[in-house]
Order: C-alpha cells, then sequence, then structure tokens
C-alpha cells in the first residue's frame, strides 16, 4: 500500500503457487530463512511456507489477501512466474473485486490465460528487441507489450501502437529515461522511484 501512497496508479507483482496451490505475491521462485533450507515454493505447502517470513516477520502474502488490501485503490498487473497455475490466477482474479491484468515472460502462459479469461487483459514481457516486436503480441492476443527500458524507441512504440497494444516500460528508474520515454508516447511506466515519477509534469 506503500506505493498508493506515494502516487502509485497501478501495482505490478509476482506470483507462485505453493505445492497444495495457495497463490503467493513472491519474486524468486524460492524462498530461504535462518535455520532452514532453501526450498522451491511450488515443493512447499501453505503451512510449510509460513517458516519462511519476509523480514520483520511478515508472513509472504497470498494474492487473494493482496487482492482484498488494495481492492479498487490501483490497478494491479499480476506476473504469472510459475507454469500450469494459469486457472488458480484466473479464478483468484475473478472472484476479488480487484481491476487486474495478467502477464508473463513465459508467453505460452498468456496465451493459455487469454484462452480460458478472454475479458482480460493480458500482456507479454521482454527482455530483448525482437526484429518484429508486435509478433508476441499478435500470437498470444496481448494487449500489451512490458519492454525492458534499454530496448525502447520510437519505432517500437510506433509498431506497438499500430496493432492497438500499449507499450509499458520497466524498470524505468533515470529521470533522463523519463523525459525519452514520455516524448516517443510510451504508455505506462514500471519504476522504483515513483514520488519522483509522479511529480513529473504529462
Amino acid at each position: 500500500m506503500r506505493a498508493i501512497e506515494l502516487g502509485a496508479d497501478a501495482i505490478e507483482l509476482d506470483v507462485h503457487a505453493t505445492r497444495d496451490g495457495t497463490l503467493v505475491v513472491h519474486h524468486d521462485e524460492d524462498v530461504n530463512a535462518p535455520g532452514s533450507p532453501r526450498r522451491r515454493i511450488a515443493d512447499i505447502s501453505d503451512a510449510e511456507l509460513k517458516n519462511y517470513p519476509l523480514a520483520g516477520d511478515i508472513e509472504i502474502p497470498s494474492l487473494q489477501t493482496v487482492l482484498s488490501e488494495i481492492g479498487d485503490a490501483a490497478f494491479v498487473y499480476v506476473e504469472v512466474k510459475a507454469p500450469n497455475i494459469e486457472p488458480l490466477v484466473t479464478r483468484c482474479i475473478r472472484e476479488s473485486n480487484a481491476r487486474c491484468a495478467i502477464h508473463s515472460f513465459d508467453h505460452r502462459i498468456v496465451k493459455t490465460v487469454k484462452r480460458i479469461f478472454p475479458a482480460i487483459r493480458t500482456g507479454v514481457l521482454e527482455v530483448s528487441r525482437h526484429v518484429d516486436p508486435t509478433s508476441a503480441l499478435t500470437s498470444t492476443g496481448a494487449q500489451d507489450l512490458w519492454q525492458e527500458v534499454g530496448f525502447i524507441d520510437g519505432d517500437l512504440v510506433t509498431r506497438a501502437h499500430a496493432v492497438n497494444a500499449r507499450v509499458i516500460a520497466w524498470t524505468a528508474n533515470d529521470a533522463d529515461q523519463w523525459e525519452t520515454l514520455k516524448r516517443i508516447g510510451v504508455d505506462g511506466i514500471c519504476t522504483d522511484r515513483i514520488a519522483e515519477l509522479g511529480a513529473m509534469s504529462w
């Protein structure tokens, strides 16, 4: 909620699932804690996950809890980081009151999400500049191109817009980058410097 307090109009988060199907918000696929072995989230139960708290003994939150807390205060972009959990993620989103979209580096996941939940907005994550930057959009049905900031140029933005897609830059933490991204027409900026970006005139 701190991001919203600082002025963010959207939140991006990563999702994995425990062995017994609890969706949790966590960046990495594994967890560790003092005195406990490193474990993959997919290999442990929800009960076992409680042995791996975050800093300050805060439990790793479930996606359901996070979406409930955010409510309609901000849009939520859910990055699916584990295979074969698309039905769980889409069901959780359907049962919440949150406004959400789903994206992934694994474009097969995006295509599956679009098949089982056609109405939801989807996006493809890219960390390289493809010769045809729209191919992943058209082959998956995605509406958002999440492009690593170092590979964004005016041509990429123009081509994405030509297929009615948005370009979201990640992760842009430099004010000079923001000015350039604004000038060439990106549609969204993912940043760690929320307050500073929000203070810019758009």
